[in-house]
């Protein structure tokens, strides 16, 4: 007789009345004290359905193997094995509930850093939002009271639309053209007698140039600068990126010095007005912004340009340091008087088809270049407000163009590479494609002395500037370090003694000689 539980024979043995199954009464009380069923037909069971069952009490006998010391010993070794087996699943067990708990905590551990990220942009956003709060009735306050709006840098007349249905624009006045005529004479004159500064960073010097800082100035959740400029006279590098802010930075001292907060789309054009504590903003929300140094270092909106109807792509500042001119992609680019904000003039048809992508001053200040989403370069007369050239055979939108100090040299850069062009035959004279097809040329900029021509793509390369028949040779290449492969802009320091870069990640980068570290505090770079 075996019990149906144990599988054992039953010391106390009872009977079912219901299923006449044999169990073991101590197991079967038990169960049915919890239960109240049959563990084998779950049927309804209570006490009154067992009967017990009456045996003889006999002593059990020793198993055959326990008669002997051999078979005591198997005996023991075989529960030895069976120990070790259960020692060993044990471990097995062990291991894997370790294992489980370190991806646990690790799991824990990036949720909470991601949840401190989410807290601090929250907060972020929450303070942004409570600064926006507090100007908007100051801003609506005063351009209800202003008869003439300053605060968006347009004057109440230019509300006005004539017949066809263009706002009215005061124009480019004789006095501003004689004084622009000025400058141009004074400058070429000057041109002329320049001589290439014994300062200058010789070819071995930028041979040699390798990354000698990294600073992470703009925000991790928007990477990405693309635009650079630089005050050579103070050594202050100004950043405009996609996170909507524009940040001054201090390579001697490397500190960062102001942010530019006020545009709601990314930054994409910034530019100094050297001498007079100026920084002018363009960005893809629209406007243009004037930034006035205050004696906090900070630096205060004075105005804010909005006649453009599409993204404004660039930002060039006229040699006379009183007037600049933002080009836009709604096909039009505008000339403004810089201490009221006022748009002089505003040149071009508005178009969704084609627009402006980059522009920039000649060094003597009568020739405006810029470039469209057309593949072409268009040459104003700022005087005349005229388009006296056109080159072509770039492809895709020229993104950045450069003129040369002497005044003959101007270059462009597009899809295709980067072309030169002289200006007193109006022809290309040379061409660089530095990269694959698929890989467009995002920047081209001459040193100030003209002696050197940087092109930024995938990489960094700087060029011995020649002449129109002589080659242009490559002295150097300064690899991407941000990882993104994609170099947005560079600029040279002054005398070339260092080269600004920015990437789409959020790090300014300096290059230099090596033995300049110790010059300037190096950061990690992040």
């Amino acid at each position: 007789m075996i019990c149906a539980i144990s599988g054992e024979v039953p010391e106390d043995p009872v009977l079912s009345k219901k299923s006449g199954l044999l169990f073991e009464r101590r197991l079967i009380e038990h169960h049915i004290a919890s239960h109240g069923k049959c563990p084998i037909t779950k049927e309804e069971l209570t006490m009154d359905d067992l009967i017990p069952v009456k045996t003889n009490k006999v002593v059990k006998p020793r198993p055959l193997q326990a008669a002997s010391i051999p078979g005591l010993l198997g005996m023991f070794q075989n529960e030895w094995d069976a120990l070790m087996l259960s020692s060993f699943a044990l471990e097995q067990q062990l291991h894997t509930a370790r294992q489980e708990l370190s991806h646990a905590l690790y799991q824990h551990d990036a949720a909470c850093r991601v949840i401190a990220r989410l807290k601090k942009e929250r907060d972020e956003a929450r303070m942004l939002l409570a600064q926006a709060e507090r100007q908007i009735p100051l801003l609506a306050a005063s351009a209800a009271n202003a008869t003439t709006a300053v605060s968006n840098g347009k004057r109440a007349a230019e509300d006005d639309l004539g017949p066809d249905g263009k706002k009215i624009r005061p124009g480019i006045n004789p006095v501003i053209i004689a004084e622009l005529t000025d400058c141009n004479a004074l400058l070429s004159g000057q041109r002329k007698k320049r001589q290439i500064p014994t300062t200058l960073a010789s070819v071995d010097a930028l041979e040699r140039y390798t990354q000698i800082s990294s600073h992470p100035l703009h925000k991790t959740n928007k990477p990405g600068i693309l635009s650079i400029d630089i005050d050579a006279s103070k050594d202050i590098i100004a950043t405009g990126g996609i996170d909507t802010n524009g940040v001054l930075f201090n390579r001697a001292s490397g500190q960062m010095l102001s942010t530019l907060s006020g545009h709601s789309k990314k930054v994409t054009s910034v530019k100094f007005v050297p001498g007079n504590e100026l920084i002018v903003t363009g960005s893809s929300d629209k406007t243009v912004r004037v930034w006035q140094g205050t004696e906090n270092g900070n630096y205060d909106c004075q105005h804010v340009m909005r006649d453009h109807t599409a993204e404004v792509q660039a930002v060039t500042v006229h040699a006379t340091q009183k007037y600049f001119v933002t080009a836009s992609m709604d096909n039009t680019w505008c000339f403004y008087d810089l201490s009221t904000g006022s748009c002089l003039t505003q040149v071009g048809e508005a178009s969704t088809e084609e627009g402006y992508t980059s522009a920039s001053f000649h060094p003597d200040g009568l020739i405006l270049g810029t470039g469209t989403t057309g593949a072409i370069v268009k040459i104003w007369d700022v005087k005349s407000q005229s388009n006296v050239a056109k080159f072509d055979g770039h492809v895709g939108s020229v993104t950045a163009m450069s003129f040369s100090e002497n005044g003959y040299f101007l270059a462009t850069a597009a899809m295709d590479g980067v072309k030169l062009w002289d200006l007193r035959k109006l022809r290309n004279f040379r061409s660089f494609a530095p990269y694959d097809p698929e890989t467009p040329t995002n920047y081209v900029e001459f040193d100030l002395s003209g002696s050197y021509l940087a092109i930024a793509g995938s990489d960094v390369r700087v060029y011995q500037v020649a002449n129109v028949k002589l080659e242009w040779n490559l002295i150097k290449i300064l690899p991407d370090l941000s990882g993104t492969g994609k170099v947005s802009c560079v600029k040279f320091g002054a005398d070339a003694k260092y080269m600004a870069v920015g990437s789409m990640d959020r790090n300014l980068r300096i290059f230099g000689l090596p033995g300049d570290e110790s010059e300037e505090p190096k950061s990690p770079d992040h």
